[in-house]
């Protein structure tokens, strides 16, 4: 299975741990966990300028993405139905 970030951002979906909702008010601990990420060189931002609104943790590394938590996750459901 394969999932659409945004743009041209495709992964694969057997590395996924985790989406997270980016919406406001964002815990202090997810917060230290994008701020570790991007200081790893581990953080990548799935389009330019658009807001972010969730983040993919992965097994070796992060994703901030434009589409919401809520999309990303019934679309990793949907293809795992089609396995």
């Amino acid at each position: 299975m394969y999932l659409h970030l945004g743009d041209d951002t495709i992964i694969s979906g057997d590395n996924i741990i985790a989406i997270i909702n980016l919406d406001e008010p964002v815990s202090e601990v997810l917060k230290e966990l994008i701020e570790n990420a991007e200081v790893d060189n581990i953080l990548h931002a799935v389009g330019s300028n658009e807001k972010k609104k969730a983040i993919v943790l992965c097994d070796d590394c992060c994703y901030l993405s434009p589409i919401s938590s809520n999309t990303l996750f019934k679309r990793a459901i949907h293809f795992r139905k089609e396995d």
